[in-house]
Protein backbone atom coordinates (compact mmCIF):
# COMPACT_ATOMS: atom_id res chain seq x y z
CA UNK A 1 0.00 0.00 0.00
CA UNK A 2 1.54 3.56 -0.93
CA UNK A 3 1.42 6.68 0.59
CA UNK A 4 -1.28 7.91 -1.55
CA UNK A 5 -4.12 5.27 -0.81
CA UNK A 6 -3.00 5.79 3.30
CA UNK A 7 -3.97 9.22 2.90
CA UNK A 8 -6.97 8.54 1.07
CA UNK A 9 -8.12 5.98 3.79
CA UNK A 10 -7.92 8.44 6.67
CA UNK A 11 -9.44 11.28 4.39
CA UNK A 12 -12.28 8.71 4.13
CA UNK A 13 -12.31 7.61 8.17
CA UNK A 14 -12.12 11.39 9.11
CA UNK A 15 -15.52 12.49 7.50
CA UNK A 16 -16.92 10.31 9.96
CA UNK A 17 -15.73 11.12 13.51
CA UNK A 18 -16.49 13.52 16.12
CA UNK A 19 -14.42 16.56 15.69
CA UNK A 20 -13.27 16.12 19.47
CA UNK A 21 -12.02 12.69 18.72
CA UNK A 22 -9.96 13.48 14.92
CA UNK A 23 -6.52 14.57 16.75
CA UNK A 24 -6.84 11.09 19.00
CA UNK A 25 -7.80 9.26 15.57
CA UNK A 26 -5.16 10.43 13.65
CA UNK A 27 -2.24 9.35 16.36
CA UNK A 28 -4.14 6.00 16.68
CA UNK A 29 -3.65 5.75 12.85
CA UNK A 30 -0.07 6.50 12.67
CA UNK A 31 0.84 3.89 15.70
CA UNK A 32 -1.04 1.63 13.85
CA UNK A 33 0.86 1.88 10.77
CA UNK A 34 3.74 2.21 12.87
CA UNK A 35 2.75 -1.27 14.36
CA UNK A 36 2.70 -2.77 11.15
CA UNK A 37 6.14 -1.67 9.90
CA UNK A 38 5.64 1.55 7.86
CA UNK A 39 9.48 3.21 7.60
CA UNK A 40 10.08 6.78 8.75
CA UNK A 41 10.19 7.24 5.02
CA UNK A 42 7.20 6.93 4.51
CA UNK A 43 5.92 8.18 7.33
CA UNK A 44 8.01 11.67 5.77
CA UNK A 45 5.89 11.17 2.47
CA UNK A 46 2.34 11.12 3.98
CA UNK A 47 3.30 14.68 5.12
CA UNK A 48 1.20 17.11 2.99
CA UNK A 49 -2.33 15.29 3.24
CA UNK A 50 -3.93 16.51 6.36
CA UNK A 51 -3.08 18.92 9.21
CA UNK A 52 -3.72 17.07 11.95
CA UNK A 53 -2.44 13.81 10.01
CA UNK A 54 0.67 15.88 9.92
CA UNK A 55 0.91 16.45 13.07
CA UNK A 56 0.52 13.09 14.49
CA UNK A 57 2.93 12.32 12.24
CA UNK A 58 5.42 15.05 13.26
CA UNK A 59 4.48 13.86 17.11
CA UNK A 60 6.02 10.17 15.82
CA UNK A 61 8.98 11.34 14.55
CA UNK A 62 9.62 13.48 17.44
CA UNK A 63 9.86 16.28 14.93
CA UNK A 64 9.96 19.70 16.69
CA UNK A 65 9.19 22.57 14.90
CA UNK A 66 10.94 25.50 16.38
CA UNK A 67 14.23 23.59 16.30
CA UNK A 68 15.48 25.30 13.36
CA UNK A 69 14.66 28.80 15.09
CA UNK A 70 16.29 27.62 18.08
CA UNK A 71 19.89 27.09 16.28
CA UNK A 72 19.66 30.31 13.67
CA UNK A 73 19.88 31.67 17.42
CA UNK A 74 22.46 30.38 18.63
CA UNK A 75 24.58 30.64 15.43
CA UNK A 76 24.11 34.40 16.18
CA UNK A 77 26.50 34.83 19.37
Amino acid sequence: MNEEQLADIWMTFKEYLDKKHVEMAAERFIDLLADYGLSDQAFTELLGNDYVLDNAINYYLEVDDDTDDYNDEEDEY
